[in-house]
């Protein structure tokens, strides 16, 4: 693929989808962390609908310290893998009192030390709430940008770094959302929505004809 039909995927993208931007619940940058945290193979739906009930009461490190982790796993225990979250959010949660004041730390190095955060959760916070034009890659960037040929790669480091090699300049800040929510409500997994898609003559998934 090109980089016209890049810049053309993107220009079409952004105008389908005018504002780009996470659809996890939250208001500071502790609580989007924490958000973040939790979504890891969950939903965005499930995980606003355990924070609506947490973030009013400890939405803080010091207030989430404070409830405990039987505390905490009681406001998440509808998330997956909600013991463990747990306990690396406690963990996170003194780090974050201990090593930065209570802040969330604006750089990766610092972001990838909390417990509970990998790469893909530090991308999230550096473009989400710093500003950052990084891309994280999860199931659904992984899968678009192999299926349209945008940045086909084996893994997931090497889908990012295609992605930040290729990706035009000017949708940098938002490609990670244009394609994330191009991936959730159009390009699906078991049965893209080819017929509907802005992008299906720009694409080059092979089998679209006969899956849209």
């Amino acid at each position: 693929m090109n980089l016209k039909k890049r810049l053309d995927i993107f220009d079409r993208l952004a105008k389908a989808i005018p504002d780009p931007s996470t659809e996890l619940h939250y208001t500071t940058d502790f609580e989007l962390l924490i958000a973040v945290v939790l979504s890891a193979q969950a939903t965005d739906k499930g995980v606003n609908k355990a924070t609506a009930k947490l973030f009013p009461i400890a939405n803080t490190p010091s207030d989430i310290l404070a409830l405990g982790e039987a505390g905490l796993k009681q406001h998440i225990k509808t998330i997956g893998l909600f013991n463990s979250k747990a306990a690396h959010i406690i963990t996170l949660c003194r780090q974050l009192l201990d090593k930065h004041a209570g802040q969330v730390p604006q750089t990766r190095e610092h972001l990838e030390a909390l417990a509970g955060v990998g790469r893909k959760t530090a991308n999230v916070i550096l473009n989400t709430a710093f500003g950052h034009p990084t891309i994280a890659v999860d199931t659904h960037i992984f899968r678009v940008a192999n299926r349209t040929g945008i940045a086909p790669g084996n893994t997931v480091l090497e889908v990012e770094r295609k992605l930040d090699k290729w990706v035009p300049k000017k949708h940098k800040q938002d490609a990670h959302h244009l394609l994330i929510l191009h991936g959730r409500y159009t390009c699906i997994a078991r049965k893209p929505r080819c017929q509907s898609c802005v992008i299906e003559d720009l694409c080059e998934y092979k089998a679209k004809l006969t899956d849209g």
